[in-house]
């Protein structure tokens, strides 16, 4: 990665956040930052300015929280990746195959029956839950959700995107930690990781430093998520913080560097979506990758640990990021 292409890189991202964008871009190389922009408004009604400060929600990137949490009490002897899953939800969730291992739900090879199928999801926006999302405050909440979803496929058999596999990982870390499944992400990956703006928010109480959620109508998003996220999505965070999330990680300070390796070695190979356990890896097959979009919500942000890159693209939308989240791509595939 030479000065060239970091700056080539920042000013397409620059130019992509044009006057519609709304959110926060960082890009950082093993300098220092290269990027920092924040423009938009967080809450409309208010006119409150975005700033490089502003938490917003992650949606899916939550999944790379709940998968170290999960691989943190692997490495504590708690849970081995080969632990079936059925071991500790038993008959509360009888459509999960006997065999399908925490591995499984790490990788999205699991093949059982998901709650929430994106395939068939049409205008995300669109999409209200089954349950008064009120009542969804932890990964017990959802068993009524999750049920009823028969077995697609034989574990392990295929890469298959599954939002429920990580509830039900939510579910396994409450039932095998010593508290809740937000506690122990707490304890086991914001804490170890420095992150002290990033956290589980309820979001009909959230923090004046956080970003409303929009949907393309311009009504917020607050009927449409769970009130408090778990396992699969729903944490709050700033660009600032998912960047010092890619040190600690590549540091070993969150699970030992070997563990790191493992989870972002890639396991399912099928480009453009090539994933490991809990991470998405990039067009360049070295950058580490994580993304989520929801009902009023967009980001992605990825480190490569070779050449010190990190980036975070964050919106309160669930569109904006995607036309610079492809311009990264571009540059990464050379």
């Amino acid at each position: 990665m030479t000065d060239d292409w970091i700056e080539r890189l920042a000013g397409e991202l620059t130019e992509a956040a044009d006057r519609t964008f709304s959110g926060v871009v960082l890009l950082r190389d093993r300098n220092g930052p290269v990027l920092e922009l924040a423009t938009g408004l967080a809450n409309r009604a208010d006119g409150l300015a975005m700033t490089v400060d502003t938490r917003l929600a992650t949606a899916s990137v939550t999944k790379g929280f709940t998968a170290l949490a999960a691989v943190s009490l692997i490495a504590d002897g708690r849970l081995a990746f080969e632990t079936p899953v059925r071991s500790i939800v038993g008959d509360d969730l009888p459509d999960i195959d006997p065999a399908v291992a925490v591995e499984h739900l790490l990788a999205h090879r699991s093949g059982i029956g998901d709650y929430l199928d994106e395939d068939e999801l049409d205008d995300i926006d669109a999409h209200v839950l089954d349950l008064p999302v009120h009542r969804l405050t932890g990964p017990e909440d959802y068993l009524p959700v999750l049920r009823g979803h028969p077995q697609r496929e034989e574990p392990g058999s295929r890469f298959r995107y599954n939002n429920g596999g990580f509830v039900v990982l939510a579910l396994v870390i409450e039932r095998v930690g010593d508290g809740s499944y937000h506690d122990e992400v707490r304890r086991r990956v914001f804490e170890p990781a420095g992150l002290t703006a990033t956290d589980f928010l309820r979001s009909d109480s959230l923090p004046g430093d956080t970003a409303l959620g929009y949907l393309g109508d311009g009504r917020t998003n607050v009927f449409h998520l769970p009130v408090i996220g778990t396992g699969d999505g729903g944490a709050y965070t700033t660009g600032p913080d998912l960047l010092r999330f890619w040190d600690a990680l590549f540091d070993g300070r969150i699970v030992d560097r070997p563990l790191v390796e493992r989870m972002t070695t890639v396991v399912s190979d099928d480009p453009p979506d090539r994933y490991g356990l809990g991470f998405w890896i990039g067009p360049d097959r070295t950058t580490v990758q994580l993304e989520g979009m929801d009902a009023g919500v967009s980001l992605r942000t990825g480190a490569n640990p070779v050449t010190g890159l990190r980036y975070a693209l964050l919106a309160n939308n669930s569109s904006d990021v995607w036309p610079l989240a492809a311009v990264v791509d571009r540059h990464l595939a050379g």
